[in-house]
């Protein structure tokens, strides 16, 4: 089988795809949306870890600043969201990067149309 291309998914169209799943207006998938990353970005900003099972864990991970061998100022300590699959998760999505049969995604990939790379 030939490698998948990796298109992007806006956020609206991200959105409008939930919401033909799961039957629910959009301004109510819009919301929830919404309010998943308000309360994502608030718990690992506090330095929580938030697990979400067979999907995977966010998590804050700190960086030390560091001089900068050109230039005039140096980059201060920092912090970056990390994100980790859950070993369910990438057993879900196979070896190929494909969604496997069986797990209730199976159609994903035939709806989005997703063609191999050339």
């Amino acid at each position: 089988m030939e490698p998948m291309t990796n298109p992007r998914v806006s956020k609206r169209k991200f959105i409008s795809r939930v919401a033909s799943r799961s039957g629910l207006p959009v301004r109510v998938v819009n919301k929830v949306y919404e309010s998943l990353l308000g309360e994502l970005t608030g718990a690992v900003g506090c330095g929580e870890t938030v697990v979400l099972t067979s999907f995977g864990r966010f998590y804050r991970q700190d960086h030390k600043g560091h001089k900068v061998r050109f230039g005039k100022s140096d980059v201060d300590d920092y912090v970056v969201l990390k994100f980790s699959a859950s070993s369910s998760f990438n057993r879900r999505l196979g070896g190929n990067g494909m969604i496997e049969e069986g797990d209730g995604f199976e159609n994903v990939v035939e709806d989005r149309g997703v063609r191999p790379a050339p």
